[in-house]
């Protein structure tokens, strides 16, 4: 699958959409995603809700483990907190670690406009025999 298909293929993701997370990159095994912090992601301490720092990994995920055309899903996930924000863009880079035909590992490292480390999130994923393709032809 080309990246111009799979950037067409993830425009399919309501929930990344509504969060207003952009893709900024995709190769195989790798994914670059995006997005500018509003008051709607902050927490009641006002910086930004974990839950929102979790999306942002987890479709970056999404995006990097489906690369290779084949349906894959998270199987088991992880994230840990490094630092607290609270404006500004944040950036989340997943990488592919290890892969089989069944199984892949995955770091994703989300990031201020500074640089600075936010959170890291760790994920194995489960790579189906169905095609991205297959789910588009429907």
């Amino acid at each position: 699958m080309k990246i111009e298909e799979l950037r067409e293929f993830f425009k399919r993701d309501e929930f990344a959409a509504y969060c207003d997370i952009k893709i900024v990159d995709i190769s195989p095994g790798y994914a670059k995603t995006e997005m500018l912090i509003t008051e709607n992601h902050l927490n009641g301490v006002k910086t930004v809700h974990g839950g929102t720092l979790f999306t942002l990994a987890d479709f970056a995920f999404a995006v990097a483990a489906n690369s290779h055309g084949n349906v894959t899903v998270a199987i088991n996930v992880s994230i840990t907190f490094m630092k607290a924000v609270n404006k500004g863009k944040i950036t989340a880079e997943a990488r592919e670690l290890s892969s089989n035909p069944k199984l892949a590992t995955y770091t994703v490292d989300i990031s201020d406009e500074e640089g600075d480390l936010v959170a890291v999130f760790q994920g194995l994923a489960y790579r189906k025999k169905d095609t991205l393709q297959s789910l588009m032809d429907k």
